[in-house]
């Protein structure tokens, strides 16, 4: 694993606004960067990352089976209680689900360790699936690149066939094959994935509405519409599970009148870093897994002075501690809203750290995206800190 310099297309910004891909700056910093790109063998990328990968989504498939029977899971993860039984239910009857991103501190060496899972929101999907292909090709075509590269980069043909998968032709049940997306209104990373994802879901042959995650109504007999009045019968929503749930029409997302949600309701399971005791606990000293432990764990002492506290809600790196004796002040700290819902304490692992040719320093993680449960892509955000934030940058890489 290196981090080569790279030449950067001299249109890529032209390139990246005519494909759609209008947040490659965000708050007034680049986020796509191609000065540099990350090389793997493909032994790193078969035996280090693509294998493990699937079984840890293999491993946390087991925990989200666990829950379905064992109250203790949900209610160490704060799960409202109201929601078990929608939880349950999901699970035990298979609702299937679309993507995840497992973040990953790897080197190149020894065995990838798994930072958490990102199973129910995460972005950064269209420069993973896509323009980090488009790269690819235009740098390879102009010498750019080393010839003959590859990428370990199968995630559009993915996204279809599960779309295909997640919504069979029901024939004649009227509004079976349409789909609605939603995000927020004000941002744009958001609202750029689910046009993203719109655009996978028409191979599968569904038929799609984006709205707004505020335009979202609900009719006389409780059942979600769109602004046009539609009844809402397949929802993909990039809106945590534990936002959704507050709405004023959160109610409506059980009973005989509820949506098919994509993500599925069990996946409230594995979008909580809860999640990682759990799986310490069920699979302990499995090499790809990281001790950790609920804070108020007896056994979290036993980490040892080094280690990060993570809130179990935590996006994009908000909250996240790292405390470290031999750092300067002890260690990093993120602000952010959460932490009231409780904290685990996970070993420290740090990112591995590349000098760039200006002496500045990049800690990369490696993004390893799963798809209809099976390991499909890669991508790498690197960031000046050891803790990977919403302004951190994301990086092609290649296969030589």
């Amino acid at each position: 694993m290196e981090r080569l310099p790279v030449t950067p297309r001299e249109d890529w910004r032209n390139t990246a606004e005519r494909l759609g891909f209008d947040y490659h700056t965000m708050y007034d910093l680049p986020y796509w960067t191609e000065d540099a790109c990350y090389a793997f063998s493909l032994s790193q990328i078969e035996n280090d990352l693509e294998g493990p990968t699937g079984e840890l989504m293999d491993m946390s498939y087991e925990v989200a089976a666990a829950a379905s029977r064992d109250d203790e899971i949900l209610a160490s993860m704060g799960i409202p209680e109201p929601w078990w039984d929608l939880i349950r239910e999901s699970w035990r009857r298979g609702d299937r689900d679309l993507y995840a991103r497992f973040d990953l501190s790897y080197d190149g060496h020894g065995p990838a360790k798994m930072l958490e899972l990102n199973g129910d929101t995460p972005t950064s999907l269209y420069e993973a699936a896509f323009f980090q292909w488009v790269w690819l090709e235009e740098a390879s075509e102009r010498g750019l690149v080393p010839v003959g590269c590859d990428q370990f980069n199968s995630l559009q043909e993915a996204l279809v066939e599960a779309f295909a998968a997640i919504l069979p032709d029901h024939g004649a049940l009227q509004g079976s094959r349409s789909l609605h997306l939603t995000s927020v209104a004000d941002n744009e990373e958001d609202r750029g994935t689910i046009l993203y994802l719109r655009e996978c879901a028409h191979p599968a042959g569904l038929a799609t509405t984006v709205l707004d995650i505020e335009g979202i109504g609900v009719d006389a007999a409780g059942r979600l519409t769109d602004l046009d009045d539609r009844v809402i019968m397949n929802l993909f929503k990039l809106y945590p599970w534990e936002f959704l749930i507050g709405e004023p029409f959160g109610e409506h997302l059980r009973g005989p009148g509820a949506p098919l949600m994509i993500e599925p309701p069990w996946k409230m399971v594995l979008s909580n870093k809860g999640l990682l005791p759990w799986l310490w606990r069920m699979f302990p000293g499995h090499p790809n897994l990281l001790p950790a432990f609920f804070a108020h764990d007896p056994e979290a002492a036993g980490i040892g002075p080094r280690h990060v506290v993570k809130p179990l809600l935590s996006r994009e790196g908000a909250n996240v501690r790292i405390v470290d004796p031999d750092a300067p002040g002890g260690g990093l700290a993120i602000d952010g809203p959460y932490g009231a819902e409780g904290f685990v304490v996970q070993a420290y692992h740090p990112l591995p750290r590349f000098t760039g040719p200006d002496g500045r320093a990049h800690h990369a993680v490696a993004g390893s995206w799963i798809v209809a449960g099976k390991p499909c892509g890669l991508g790498m955000r690197e960031d000046d800190g050891p803790i990977t934030v919403n302004t951190s940058r994301f990086l092609p890489h290649l296969i030589r």
